[in-house]
């Protein structure tokens, strides 16, 4: 147990002047008798009233102290969990172009990488895995992380328009795209460190080749896994027109060449996916890779706890009144 607001403890220390003025009070408040003989009642035995008449004052400091603690705002948590699972480092680097609107794919090429990339990210739970999105630039959607649910809607939230309504500059920066996320994987302590890059052109724009990334991702011990989507001649598109859209075919563009010589100095495959299904093999043949041990640490959420001090403070106070007024009624 923890308390959120810890200063509100410091109230606790105005017990100690309370029960000294309560007893420095209480002897000189206390009626006195003269008699001429005490002998009789020096050994008289004290009835029960009389050994807990300080009980209404106990349950008086109860009360404050237990008001004190809701006030400081008690919180249970589970303690952090640490455990080692077997699990890689893995950026995935995805081309979000105006050209992956094309339909060759269903519904479109965008929007059938993001679901093969959601199922894929769904079944490595253990792994470290983060987003780069480029199209004539290249920026971190989501960096690496555990937390898949987050990274899933960090997913979701790209646009397959992101370029076509200019948030993002068109082109495809290959270089750019892989520079970004080698750079999230080169501090990592992991054994298998692996970007996954998916695109549908070829290099048009970036300050960075994409073979200069491929030799900084080499020498930091990175494979890179790269997939060329589209069909092999054209596909079909929708070009925005006055009124509507209209469907057009543009030619198919991959450079295969240079993604092969990514993949080949890096020590990683290159695939080329030309439908929904060999997409969908090909996250699979890359969800075979080798596995490290990497340790994890997990924390519930917060709880509040103060109902059950509320509950004894009400008992508390509602038991100093009772016999304040009863029992140990005092007579002024």
């Amino acid at each position: 147990m923890e308390f959120a607001n810890k200063e509100y403890l410091l109230l606790l220390v105005l017990l100690i002047p309370y029960i000294l003025w309560y007893f420095i009070y209480k002897k000189r408040g206390e009626p006195t008798l003269r008699m001429s003989d005490t002998n009789g009642y020096r050994y008289a035995p004290r009835s029960w009233r009389i050994k807990l008449m300080n009980l209404p004052m106990f349950l008086r400091c109860i009360t404050f102290v237990l008001v004190v603690v809701i006030l400081a705002r008690p919180q249970t948590h589970t303690s952090w969990g640490s455990k080692t699972v077997e699990g890689i480092d893995i950026m995935l680097a995805m081309d979000v172009s105006t050209s992956m609107l094309a339909e060759d794919l269903r519904p479109n090429r965008m929007e059938a990488a993001k679901e093969v990339a959601a199922e894929f990210i769904a079944d490595r739970p253990n792994d470290n895995i983060g987003l780069t999105i480029f199209a004539g630039e290249a920026f971190t959607q989501c960096p690496m992380t555990t937390d898949h649910t987050s990274l899933l809607n960090m997913l979701q939230t790209v646009r397959t328009d992101i370029a076509a309504r200019g948030l993002i500059e068109d082109g495809t920066a290959i270089g750019m795209g892989l520079a970004n996320a080698v750079s999230r994987l080169k501090d990592s302590k992991a054994k298998s460190k692996v970007v996954i890059l998916l695109t549908d052109g070829s290099n048009n724009r970036g300050d960075l080749s994409p073979m200069t990334s491929a030799n900084i991702a080499k020498s930091l011990g990175i494979r890179v896994y790269t997939i060329g989507i589209g069909t092999n001649k054209v596909a079909r598109y929708p070009m925005p027109v006055a009124g509507g859209v209209q469907y057009v075919n543009i030619p198919v563009e991959i450079d295969t060449q240079v993604l092969k010589d990514i993949a080949a100095t890096t020590d990683g495959n290159f695939y080329r996916a030309t439908n929904n299904r060999e997409l969908k093999q090909i996250y699979q043949d890359i969800d075979q890779l080798e596995k490290t041990k990497m340790r994890v640490k997990k924390f519930s959420k917060l709880y509040e706890a103060y109902q059950p001090f509320a509950f004894l403070a009400i008992l508390a106070l509602f038991l100093e009144i009772l016999l304040r007024t009863t029992l140990f009624r005092r007579i002024p």
